[in-house]
């Protein structure tokens, strides 16, 4: 009778230490979804500004199409663009058309000293830094959710709530190099 309450007690053990784990799981899940949600949020606010950005450089830069254009089909990308690896390729691209417009500024003083300009790139800078932000925290849920699926017991666990690893929220190299380079300004 003794052996049966013990089996029993083992047996309730591991049912509530599987419980405990799959709801840690489910919450890291959760928290990933909502850090990527924030994340979200930014690169709308980002995708929100660029039209305004584009349409005060045209009026003073207007036979700077290209550049503009750019700027345009990136920002355009970047809001069709879905799941976080896309998104980074993306928003790299973004932002790297974005660095070519205010390297254009550089060319155009009256356009530098415009307060709509400064004004938009202030806040395009304040959501930039939001963006990085939120992206720091994403990338942490992720790592946290990750590490909590690959580690023993979580491993055993994770494949029957149908949990598989998250993707981080990244710049490729080849987008990141650009977004670092000095940008040229000729006169």
């Amino acid at each position: 009778m003794s052996g049966i309450l013990i089996f029993l007690g083992l047996a309730v053990l591991v049912v509530v230490i599987g419980v405990v784990i799959y709801n840690r799981i489910v919450a890291l899940s959760q928290r990933t979804d909502q850090a990527f949600a924030d994340v979200d949020v930014q690169l709308r606010q980002r995708h929100d500004l660029i039209p305004n950005l584009v349409e005060t450089v045209k009026g003073y830069a207007a036979h700077e199409k290209e550049t503009l254009d750019a700027v345009i089909s990136a920002r355009n990308a970047a809001q069709a663009a879905s799941g976080p690896a896309a998104q980074g390729q993306a928003e790299g691209v973004l932002g790297a058309a974005l660095g070519k417009l205010f390297a254009l500024a550089e060319a155009y003083p009256d356009l530098k000293a415009n307060t709509n300009f400064l004004e938009l790139q202030r806040e395009l800078s304040d959501v930039e830094n939001k963006i990085a932000a939120a992206r720091r925290f994403f990338n942490n849920a992720v790592q946290e959710f990750n590490t909590a699926i690959q580690q023993i017991p979580g491993n055993l666990i994770a494949p029957m709530g149908g949990f598989t690893k998250k993707e981080y929220f990244e710049i490729p190299e080849d987008a990141r190099a650009q977004l670092e380079a000095a940008p040229q300004v000729a006169f």
